[in-house]
């Protein structure tokens, strides 16, 4: 079944008083309405959103939100090959699924391998803090300089997100990848994997530019000015290399998406 958003927003949002009735045929083979919509769409169609993943996503999104309009006896209704529509579905998304599998494990794997570097730096920072400790008392030396307070949190907050963003990344590594899952788990830990790992990345880039002033630069306010031009040209690039991946995530997780109005998206198991 061709799936055409503008033709379906019309034809069920405009004209269609009565939205049962046109799910009242079948074709020859016995096939309701839903059995045709759990028919993988057609190459064009899926290239329309980026990655396995979010192709698998979209998919789900027609079909949950196809199965609306049909009646609860539709839902269940074989076609000639003793088929319910939800077994069209699993039967036609098998190899999708499976691509999406793959690209999860793939992305997955390589933020987890970033995440694991950044937990290793600032832990390794926290304990070496700048400036070193006073042999007599044991704090640090530069404990009452602005710069410092400002590593420790920036520190802190790096340590904390990029930890966080490990722990949603295995839990990617790990999910079951049942059909349903492609819906709002799965692509809700990975937002919120991204979200952290930002944060995590740009915390410690402020923690290490708080440790150049702190060592070279508190009587020379030009350099403050020089690390804090350089401080945003990875996070510029992160943002830039990044940035299209979350959004695509988060407008077709949390958008208007592809329908008019948002719907309660799930798949009966």
């Amino acid at each position: 079944m061709n799936r055409c958003k503008n033709v379906y927003n019309f034809f069920v949002h405009e004209v269609t008083h009565n939205k049962c009735f046109h799910t009242l045929s079948v074709d020859k083979d016995e096939n309701n309405l839903l059995h045709l919509v759990g028919q993988l769409a057609p190459t064009h169609k899926l290239n329309m959103v980026t990655g396995a993943a979010l192709q698998m996503q979209m998919e789900l999104q027609w079909f949950a939100e196809v199965g609306k309009l049909v009646r609860p006896k539709e839902r269940e209704a074989m076609n000639k090959n003793k088929e319910t529509p939800l077994m069209v579905f699993r039967r036609e998304h098998e190899n999708l699924r499976k691509e999406g599998e793959v690209w999860l494990n793939k992305t997955a794997d390589s933020y987890t391998i970033t995440a694991t570097l950044i937990i290793t730096i600032v832990f390794a920072a926290a304990i070496t803090v700048p400036g070193g400790n006073k042999e007599d008392t044991g704090y640090p030396t530069f404990a009452t300089k602005l710069g410092f307070n400002i590593f420790i949190v920036s520190d802190a907050i790096s340590l904390f997100t990029s930890t966080t963003a490990l722990l949603l990344f295995l839990s990617i590594l790990t999910a079951h990848y049942a059909e349903e899952d492609f819906l709002y788990k799965l692509p809700n830990r990975l937002i919120l994997g991204l979200v952290m790992l930002f944060m995590s990345v740009t915390t410690m880039l402020i923690a290490f530019s708080a440790t150049l002033y702190i060592m070279f630069g508190q009587e020379k306010s030009w350099i403050l000015i020089i690390i804090a031009a350089i401080t945003c040209l990875p996070i510029a690039s992160f943002m830039t290399l990044q940035l299209p991946l979350l959004v695509d995530l988060i407008s077709s997780t949390y958008g208007r998406g592809i329908f008019r109005k948002q719907s309660d998206l799930r798949i009966a198991s």
